[in-house]
C-alpha cells in the first residue's frame, strides 16, 4: 500500500461569532489539507490550502478544537 494511504488526517474545527463554522484537515505529512466554511444559511464553501510546519500551534492560537473525522467528512459529503 502506497504510503500516502496510510496517513491518518487531523480534524479541527471552530465556530465564530456570526455564526459561521470551519472546519479543516490537515495532513500532518505533507502540510497541506481541506477548509470547509459553512454560513449561518448553511452555504458551504471549501478550498484546498497549503500550511507550513507550524499549522497546529496556529490552529491552537486560533482557538480551534479537534473533532471528529466524521463530522469533517458528513459536511464535506454535503450530507450535513
Amino acid at each position: 500500500m502506497a504510503k500516502s494511504q496510510n496517513i491518518v488526517h487531523e480534524y479541527f474545527k471552530k465556530k465564530l461569532e456570526d455564526g459561521i463554522r470551519i472546519l479543516v484537515k490537515v495532513n500532518p505529512y505533507r502540510f497541506t489539507g481541506t477548509e470547509i466554511t459553512i454560513s449561518p444559511q448553511n452555504e458551504t464553501h471549501i478550498r484546498e490550502l497549503t500550511f507550513d510546519e507550524h499549522i497546529f500551534e496556529d490552529l491552537e492560537a486560533d482557538g480551534f478544537e479537534r473533532c471528529n473525522p466524521l463530522e469533517f467528512n458528513l459536511y464535506l459529503s454535503g450530507l450535513a
